[in-house]
């Protein structure tokens, strides 16, 4: 069984997102509905291309590896870390 997720992302000018999961619906119809009754909402209304449907099958695991945060910090430090290495 596939079900329709919408969410909406907003991204901030520094790079930042906020994401928000709307609803899940049983159908692409269903949620392309609820993204028209969003749209008209505060804040959906000023980022009206935010919006996605992305469909999932049920019980299936979507993300079957690990993972590793890393901050803007980690990627500056990283990249200082490899040009001082190729400058010397």
């Amino acid at each position: 069984m596939e079900m329709f997720l919408l969410w909406h992302v907003h991204e901030f000018p520094e790079g930042e997102e906020d994401a928000k999961l709307i609803g899940v619906y049983s159908s692409r119809e269903l949620a392309e509905e609820a993204q028209q009754r969003a749209l008209v909402q505060p804040g959906f209304r000023d980022a009206p291309t935010g919006f996605c449907i992305a469909g999932y099958t049920v019980n299936q695991d979507h993300w079957q590896e690990g993972y590793v945060t890393e901050t803007h910090e980690d990627v500056v430090q990283r990249w200082r870390e490899d040009n001082a290495v190729e400058g010397e």
